[in-house]
C-alpha cells in the first residue's frame, strides 16, 4: 500500500493536503464560532476569478487567486464594519458574482490553457513543486499566527463586542482572520477544489462540536478529522480512481456521522 509514496505527484499531493487539514479546520473553528463560516464558499468563487485572471497574466494561478481572495476578503469586511451591507448580503453578492466573473474571464481569450475542472474539484495529480513552494509557507504563516493570537481571536469569535469593549484591536483581528480564511481557501484549491473546500473547513468543526466540551479542545478534534479525511481521501481518490477532493469532504462528513452516533451512546 506504501508503493503510494513512489510517485513524485502523490508525496506532493501529500504535503499540499497535510497543510491544508491542520489549517482548513483551524480557521474553521473560529469562522462557526462568529457564524461567518459561509466566507469560505463566497472566497472559494472569488478565488477561481483570480485563477483565471492568473491564467491570463500568464502567471501562476495560485498567485492569482491568492490576490483577488485577499482583495475580496477585505472589501466584504470593510462592507460589513461600514455597515453597508450587512455580512450575508455582501457574502451572497461575491458568492454568486465570483463564478461569474471567472467564466466571464476564461472566455475572454481562447487561447488560455487552463484545468478549470482540477480548480472546482481538485486534482491529486496537477500539485506541482512550485504549487509546494506557495502552500507550505503560507500554511505556515496561518499558524504561526494563530498560535500568536489564539486567545485574542477566541475572545472575538465568541463576543466581538466584548472584544471591543475591552480594548482589543477588534478591527485588525476581524481583518485577520477574513485574510487567513482567504489564504486557507486558496491553499485548498488544488487538493479539495473551489467548490469544497467550504465544506472541508466546516463539516471537521460540526464533527468536533458533537464532543468537544471545551474551544481548545474542539479545535483538536476538528484537526485531527480534518487530518484524517484528507490522508484517507487521498489514499481512497488514488486506489479507486475518483476525485480527490469530493473524495475527501465524503469521508469528512462519514466521520461526522460517527461522531454524532458516538455521543448518542450512553456513558
Amino acid at each position: 500500500m506504501l508503493d503510494i509514496f513512489t510517485y513524485g505527484f502523490m508525496v506532493r499531493a501529500f504535503l499540499a493536503g497535510i497543510t491544508i487539514g491542520l489549517v482548513a479546520p483551524l480557521i474553521g473553528c473560529f469562522l462557526v464560532a462568529k457564524r461567518y463560516s459561509i466566507i469560505a464558499d463566497t472566497l472559494a468563487h472569488a478565488s477561481l476569478a483570480g485563477v483565471a485572471l492568473g491564467a491570463l497574466l500568464f502567471i501562476n494561478p495560485l498567485i492569482g487567486a491568492l490576490g483577488v481572495a485577499l482583495v475580496i476578503a477585505l472589501v466584504i469586511e470593510r462592507l460589513r464594519v461600514g455597515r453597508i451591507l450587512t455580512g450575508d448580503v455582501a457574502l451572497a453578492m461575491f458568492l454568486s458574482s465570483g463564478l461569474a466573473v471567472a467564466i466571464v474571464l476564461i472566455g475572454l481569450s481562447k487561447n488560455v490553457q487552463i484545468d478549470l475542472f482540477s480548480y472546482l474539484f481538485g486534482s491529486i495529480t496537477t500539485v506541482s513543486r512550485q504549487d509546494l513552494w506557495i502552500i507550505m509557507p503560507l500554511g505556515g504563516l496561518v499558524l504561526a499566527f494563530i498560535g500568536l493570537f489564539y486567545k485574542e481571536l477566541a475572545y472575538l469569535a465568541f463576543d466581538d463586542e466584548s472584544a471591543r469593549v475591552s480594548g482589543l484591536p477588534t478591527i485588525f483581528l476581524n481583518q485577520a482572520l477574513v485574510i487567513l480564511a482567504a489564504v486557507t481557501v486558496v491553499l485548498s484549491l488544488r487538493i479539495v477544489g473551489g467548490l469544497l473546500i467550504g465544506a472541508l473547513m466546516v463539516i471537521p468543526v460540526a464533527a468536533a462540536m458533537q464532543n468537544g466540551r471545551s474551544f481548545s479542545r474542539t479545535i483538536l478534534y476538528a484537526v485531527a478529522f480534518g487530518l484524517a479525511s484528507v490522508v484517507a481521501g487521498l489514499f481512497a481518490s488514488f486506489y479507486l480512481n475518483t476525485a480527490a477532493g469530493g473524495t475527501i469532504v465524503l469521508i469528512s462528513l462519514l466521520l461526522f456521522v460517527i461522531s454524532v452516533a458516538w455521543k448518542k451512546i450512553p456513558a
